[in-house]
């Protein structure tokens, strides 16, 4: 399999050496790195070349990393039967940057891109639909960004004496926690029940 990707890719880089900026194999796996603006194009490209025939979508998502510049990677999955090859295709974008939407090549991103907007705040330009799908429809701010506080910044309940939903300011019911992960039988300064036959 690792041969086959190879070859792809060179192939890519042959037809194509414009539109890829980097490719990696990693975990068996092909990864080819493409500016925003040429997204549409490679795409387009795998799913309509028959030596790629990349026609199954299978997922868009986004990796934060706040301390870099361009803060966001947007990572498409692609899938080839007739290959029985998948590829992942990497874009690189900051904050404010926008990505081109995917639906007119895929028109299953829809939801996707959907999702990336409301959960990392990445934009799509040119999607027929952008807006929160998770979330509820007043929420502020993108919940696994990393930025993000853990509590949140409001909390929603019903309020029966007003008759309507009501978001108020969180506030934590008990101490915030921090657990240390060991076992409840190790570490302990008494006999448990039973240890005395373990040694036995």
């Amino acid at each position: 399999m690792n041969e086959a990707l190879r070859d792809l890719s060179a192939y890519i880089a042959e037809v194509h050496p414009e539109l890829v900026q980097s490719s990696d194999f990693a975990f068996g796996e092909l990864t080819l790195t493409v500016a925003p603006e040429n997204l549409v194009a490679m795409l387009t490209f795998l799913r309509d070349d028959v030596q790629c025939a990349f026609v199954n979508f299978i997922d868009i998502c986004g990796v934060d990393w706040p301390q870099r510049e361009k803060r966001f990677d947007v990572v498409y999955h692609l899938l080839s039967p007739r290959q029985n090859t998948r590829i992942r295709i990497k874009v690189l974008v900051g904050e404010d940057e926008a990505v081109p939407s995917a639906c007119g090549v895929y028109p299953g991103a829809d939801w996707f891109e959907r999702e990336a907007w409301d959960m990392y705040g990445i934009l799509f330009t040119g999607h027929p639909d952008l807006r929160r799908i998770l979330t509820d429809y007043g929420f502020e701010g993108h919940p696994l960004r990393k930025d993000f506080p853990t509590t949140g910044f409001v909390e929603v309940r019903y309020d029966d004496s007003a008759k309507r939903v009501v978001y108020e300011p969180v506030e934590l019911r008990q101490e915030f926690r921090s657990f240390d992960f060991l076992s409840p039988w190790e570490g302990t300064d008494y006999v448990l029940p039973g240890d005395e036959k373990a040694k036995a």
